[in-house]
């Protein structure tokens, strides 16, 4: 089992910046892909952002390339997310979720574990 724990969610103006934090515990040695997805009330989960751990591959929508950067930092087990010139169709919940997979994808079913989510909102 992988526990996952986000944080640095908050409310902000648009074209500010956040950066959401996500700490992973447990059997981390079994995940191969870390990813960031966003959801809204009504809609499906969606991938925002995603990183092959080994070797630092990085995957984004289209939506947030160029403002949104994932990163990592093995020694601390924490996956990161800096969101930078934000707007306010960025609000939402953010879950931080990991997987075994060899692909690095976007999409929600492809991975195992989930935090519990942490709420952004950018007003303009």
């Amino acid at each position: 089992q992988v526990q996952l724990v986000e944080s640095g969610g908050g409310s902000v103006q648009a074209g500010g910046s956040l950066r959401l934090s996500c700490a992973a515990s447990g059997y981390t040695n079994s995940v191969h892909v870390m990813g960031w997805f966003r959801q809204v009330p009504g809609k499906e989960r969606e991938g925002v952002a995603a990183i092959y751990t080994a070797f630092d591959i990085t995957r984004y929508a289209d939506s947030v390339k160029g403002r949104f950067t994932i990163s990592q930092d093995n020694a601390k087990n924490t996956l990161y997310l800096q969101m930078n010139s934000l707007k306010p169709e960025d609000t939402a919940m953010y879950y931080c979720a990991a997987g075994g997979g060899a692909a690095i994808p976007l999409h929600a079913a492809e991975y195992n574990y989930w935090g519990q989510g942490t709420q952004v909102t950018v007003s303009s």
